[in-house]
């Protein structure tokens, strides 16, 4: 009994070492790579492709497949990426995550690393405490490489004192409901360990003391897959929508690759035991695990990619939009944790609203009596926009971002007195629209408008500014021509005093919101120029 026990607690203390090497290392290697793989997360997914591509690979670097999905949740809440884009992301995030599966097998079972380990974390340890910044960083990430690998040695020597003992008999049989329950199973394990790393390395070390079978281990495995989903959702929570769509996107598809990694095992064993019979699967079982593990989410990908489109589309449906979809929600925390990443949210914002402002003006210049745009719910996103900034303005002098920081602020300003033109002109009823002098200063305006959002939909940020610029000179040159001659009309009694100073007041509005327009555009291809030129 006290043998038993001490087995027990072997096992115990392996999971709770191999947790906590993950931990380390996963913070390790955020810390090194981390503001690289969220550049890489945010610049190469605009296809769902290049997204696969890049949460695959950063799932490896990151040791952590919640992580990607986190910091993917994470940016679409703050609006530095479109809900369409994170698909990707969640395709490769969860090949990436088998990574580790096959560093615990060949290196943990394949290979006896506990005569090499211990020196490593104690190599690691010196580096941690005697040197600082990224030395240190690295023998921190070089501890908890270490300490995974002692884990899998204390999880195989608490297994094995069991073998004989507890066999594939003590869990659900191998039918359809056995393995269902066994799926449960290993969904509650990563929901309790929030890691299916551990949960994995726990299987492969019981399949290894022949405590369960291969199809039992798999179920196992497709259960934990599936158990990732439950950090992702919890990051979701309060969110905006399409934070919301990220999270249950990601756990549908991962329901589909459960659905089709449990259809699949029996045809995997056939096929294992029919083509590589000199590979036996009960000798290569721990192998054979981590092999179906990736198998069955490179089809997952494979099946799901060409129809990423459609997906986004369901998903968009099962999640309609309850807000305006020019409201901006931000993350409070983010100015606090990532003061340059909360810049480009605040960059983001700006570009969002300002688009948003032109779409208004764009609709009054045209006349339109049912307006798509809000101006509360524009000036709700300027209010928290300047709270937000507030919290980032402690950036030092010094610091690359500052002149970034600058242009913002002057962003922040010209979009902030557009928008109280705006509510001027739905306050006042300045009737700009019903005077044919104004006509063609009016289309000037609605040509750079629609000039300026095409550029921005495009990034075309120093063209947008060049134009913009050309354009409200021109603009500027036909207002004062026809102020001069309003004025003299009124003065020959040829124009009455009221029209004429309705219409000098529908010349002031269009002057001031032409400026202002151009004074947003030079100063954001500014922040677009030093984001680029700096990063």
């Amino acid at each position: 009994m006290e043998t038993n026990l001490e087995h027990f607690f072997q096992v115990m203390g392996g999971v709770g070492l191999f947790l906590l090497g993950i931990v380390i290392m996963t913070d390790g290697l955020k810390f090194l790579a981390g503001n690289r793989m969220r550049t890489a997360l945010m610049n190469f997914t605009k296809t769902p492709t290049s997204g696969a591509i890049t949460g695959m690979f950063t799932t490896i670097m990151l040791q952590s497949s919640s992580a990607t999905i986190v910091a993917a949740v994470g940016f679409v809440s703050v609006g530095l990426m479109q809900f369409k884009e994170t698909i990707g992301i969640i395709l490769g995030a969860n090949v990436g995550t088998t990574f580790t599966g096959w560093l615990v097998v060949l290196f943990g079972f394949k290979f006896n690393l506990a005569e090499i380990v211990l020196p490593l974390i104690f190599f690691g340890m010196i580096l941690k405490l005697f040197f600082k910044n990224t030395i240190a960083t690295i023998g921190y990430t070089i501890a908890g490489f270490g300490l995974i690998f002692l884990a899998i040695t204390f999880m195989q020597a608490g297994m094995k004192g069991f073998e004989g003992i507890i066999t594939p008999d003590y869990f659900p049989s191998d039918s359809i409901i056995g393995r269902l329950e066994l799926v449960a199973l290993g969904i509650l394990v990563t929901l309790i360990a929030q890691s299916s790393s551990a949960g994995v390395a726990a299987t492969l070390s019981m399949l290894f003391a022949h405590m369960i079978s291969f199809e039992q281990a798999a179920a196992l495995v497709i259960g934990m897959d599936i158990g990732t989903t439950g950090t992702a959702m919890l990051a979701t929570i309060g969110g905006s929508t399409d934070t919301k769509r990220t999270g249950f996107a990601h756990v549908i598809y991962n329901l589909f690759g459960g659905l089709f990694a449990f259809l699949i095992i029996t045809p995997y064993v056939y096929f294992w035991n029919t083509y590589l019979e000199h590979y036996p699967l009960i000798e290569n079982a721990e192998i054979a695990l981590v092999a179906f593990h990736t198998f069955f989410n490179l089809c997952s990908i494979l099946i799901v990619l060409p129809f990423t489109n459609r997906f986004a589309v369901l998903i968009k449906k099962l999640i309609p939009s309850n807000n305006d979809r020019y409201l901006f929600e931000f993350d409070d925390e983010l100015p606090k944790k990532e003061p340059k990443l909360a810049i480009i949210s605040s960059q983001q914002a700006l570009q969002k609203t300002f688009i948003a402002s032109l779409f208004f003006i764009e609709e009054v210049l045209n006349s339109t009596k049912e307006k798509t745009i809000h101006l509360d719910i524009l000036q709700k996103n300027i209010d928290q926009l300047q709270i937000y900034i507030d919290k980032i303005s402690f950036i030092d002098e010094k610091e690359k971002k500052w002149e970034e920081l600058i242009s913002l602020l002057h962003c922040l300003n010209h979009l902030e007195r557009l928008l109280d033109k705006c509510e001027e002109i739905e306050k006042t009823n300045i009737s700009i629209v019903n005077f044919e002098e104004l006509s063609k200063s009016k289309a000037m305006i609605i040509k750079q408008i629609k000039m300026i959002i095409k550029n921005f939909s495009e990034n075309n940020f120093y063209q947008t500014s060049k134009l913009s610029l050309e354009t409200t000179k021109e603009i500027d040159r036909e207002l004062s021509s026809l102020r001069d001659t309003i004025i003299v009309n009124m003065a020959k009694n040829t124009l009455s005093n009221s029209k004429g100073m309705k219409i000098l007041n529908g010349i002031k509005w269009l002057s001031r919101i032409s400026k202002h327009i151009d004074r947003f555009t030079v100063h954001y291809e500014k922040t677009f120029h030093l984001n680029v030129s700096k990063s």
